[in-house]
């Protein structure tokens, strides 16, 4: 028989079966489609050596009127402003005592642990406090050790919390027998605001958490310090909001404020500042008429904002004005209530609108003008978001995922067709659907979302949509959060292991931050001779190959053959050759009535191992011949 050509179809296709899907692929990692042919994705490497503390949750790049550029990233302990290499931490100080009210005791000779008194200190497992005007204690335990931040080590009671001795190169110091002082009469300890979770929680009180944990019948509200610590954040002109979910609302001044030395301030303190909100689940700028808008704000009883969240209200500011939230006949500041839904999930600005979604439902908000300054849409009721981050606005409208499909919205709501729909509903946490991030990769027409695979509750996995060509993938990748090109040159990912953070530059090189790509590999369905009836012998193989990389004539990627002779049998790997860019063709020996080809640069790292890889499958020929019907 002549050979055969093999052009699968493009794009991963989970919703049927191997052998069902016969002419396509099946299955992929770390791998693309552009213009309709799979290829190696861009590799990725550090933006910097430098690190931040704990989880990356949210990424935000702007350009002051002096045209720097600034990254903003919000962590599950911290917000660090990103200028140049440096990671600035802008976390705002949440309270300051008087001097003498902190006093310190050592636990033990030859022990770094400190104890801290600071009645109603507030404080909460991990969270930071920075102390200054203490006195040394007598030995070891210098005013040098003591005079600088510290994160909390344990809790022991409202007014009592611990604290590992260190010196101010970080590494442990130990009290000695002249360690008996307290500190001194001049102490005092700024307390950034409380660390919130690495986790998502539904709920708290009795029968949440540990076994008998609360009263019976009793329910704790989620607050910033008790649920997943996600940031929203945004420009004010060159100014920046963030805003910390279930919490407070912090404005950092991208003139006044000098990096490595200010910090963000609530948003209620700043200088003339009437009835701003004191807490939101997302805050974002309008375009255009530049208002501040916070999404499951506060409400205002009489002189002063409740201080108790309202999921369902919104509140803006006065036009240009952060600070005014008073409305007036004088002002456009103002407020309202959504109806459809329980909660507020997300917002994002479109164009000439801004999305909301609540658990159950998609609103539309537009300017309008005074004197009622926006009006609102429901768009759909039936469509809610899966999680606060799950939306990305694209040049081919908004794409976003709720609790059973894919949706974009271009001024109306339309169906995304998912060749994965079943595999990705299938496979994540929805426990840990609030971690979910959306991402835009807009230089290869692709929107995507990592998430946490089934018992996971770190992201490792994602779905990628191209929607120019109408295709999906998936593969296996950590990044927690991602920010696309645009004030930087490079889309930009998070990745965190032991708390210590990184931020990636990715679409560069070919290789995994100097090290070869782990698994990258695209796989197809089954296919046979026919109807399946004959046994096929597979002699021969020719690849067409491109290789795209950096690593030269040394480039090699694994051929692989698979088969099986019932759909119910396990794939059994029978042939893996590997392939260059001189190699014209493969000789193998496999026979069944079921095959499936697989093509991968590193064979799971056991032989054909290259930095510098990439590559782009063609159309590939196969010998294949009638061997029989047993």
């Amino acid at each position: 028989m002549p050979l055969q050509k093999f052009i699968f179809r493009p794009g991963i296709d989970r919703e049927g079966t191997d052998y069902s899907n016969e002419g396509g692929w099946f299955d992929a990692n770390l791998v693309r489609f552009r213009k309709n042919l799979p290829e190696k994705i861009g590799g990725w490497a550090k933006n910097t050596v430098n690190t931040f503390l704990s989880t990356g949750r949210a990424l935000h790049a702007w350009v002051d009127l002096s045209l720097t550029k600034f990254l903003g990233l919000g962590t599950t302990w911290k917000y660090y402003i990103q200028q140049g290499d440096v990671f600035n931490d802008i976390t705002p100080i949440r309270a300051t005592t008087s001097a003498g009210d902190v006093t310190f005791a050592k636990v033990a000779n030859g022990d770094a642990t400190i104890t801290v008194t600071d009645t109603a200190h507030g404080a909460v497992d991990n969270d930071f406090v920075t102390f200054s005007g203490a006195a040394s204690l007598g030995g070891n335990i210098t005013a040098a050790v003591l005079n600088q931040e510290y994160q909390i080590a344990t809790i022991t009671s409202a007014n009592v919390y611990t604290i590992e001795a260190k010196d101010t190169d970080g590494d442990e110091v130990t009290a000695a027998a002249g360690d008996s002082g307290n500190g001194g009469s001049s102490v005092v300890g700024a307390y950034q605001i409380n660390v919130g979770l690495d986790v998502y929680v539904e709920s708290s009180g009795w029968g949440a958490g540990t076994w008998g944990a609360g009263t019976f019948g009793s329910v704790s509200a989620l607050s910033d310090t008790n649920n997943l610590r996600l940031w929203s954040h945004d420009n004010f002109g060159e100014d920046l909001i963030m805003n910390v979910r279930y919490g407070g609302i912090y404005y950092w001044d991208t003139s006044a404020d000098s990096l490595g030395t200010d910090r963000a301030v609530a948003l209620s303190a700043l200088s003339g500042a009437n009835l701003a909100p004191t807490k939101a689940l997302v805050t974002l700028v309008s375009d255009i008429d530049r208002h501040v808008i916070c999404f499951g704000a506060d409400p205002i009883s009489g002189s002063s904002r409740t201080g108790s969240l309202d999921p369902m209200f919104i509140a803006w500011s006065d036009q240009e004005n952060a600070a005014e939230w008073e409305p007036k006949s004088t002002n456009t500041a103002g407020s309202f209530r959504l109806s459809a839904g329980s909660s507020i999930i997300g917002a994002i600005r479109a164009r000439q609108e801004t999305l909301v979604w609540t658990d159950t439902s998609l609103y539309s908000m537009t300017f309008v003008g005074q004197p009622f300054t926006f009006a609102t849409n429901l768009v759909n009721e039936g469509v809610g978001l899966i999680g606060p981050n799950a939306a990305i606005n694209t040049p081919k409208g908004v794409f976003w995922m709720d609790k059973k499909g894919f949706y974009n919205y271009t001024g109306q709501i339309n169906d995304v067709p998912c060749s994965v729909q079943n595999y990705v509903f299938s496979d994540l946490d929805e426990g840990q659907s609030f971690q979910i991030f959306g991402f835009l990769n807009k230089e290869f027409d692709e929107v995507g979302w990592f998430y946490c695979s089934e018992g996971e509750t770190v992201i490792d996995r994602y779905a990628v949509f191209n929607y120019d060509e109408q295709v999906w993938s998936i593969g296996q990748l950590t990044r927690t959060a991602w920010i696309d090109e645009g004030i930087f040159n490079n889309p930009m990912g998070t990745y965190t292991t032991a708390e210590v953070g990184y931020l990636y530059n990715h679409e560069t090189g070919n290789d995994a931050d100097g090290s070869p790509m782990d698994n990258v590999y695209i796989e197809s369905s089954d296919f046979d001779l026919g109807d399946g009836t004959l046994f096929q012998q597979i002699r021969r193989i020719i690849p067409d190959v491109k290789f795209t990389g950096n690593g030269g004539s040394d480039q090699t990627i694994n051929f692989v053959i698979k088969t099986r002779n019932f759909p119910a049998d396990s794939l059994t790997t029978v042939a893996t050759n590997t392939c260059t860019s001189s190699t014209t063709k493969i000789d193998i020996r496999a026979r069944a009535r079921q095959a499936a080809l697989r093509v991968e640069s590193d064979d799971d790292g056991s032989s054909g191992v290259r930095l510098g890889v990439g590559f782009r499958i063609g159309a590939t020929r196969m010998d294949l011949q009638p061997s029989g019907k047993r």
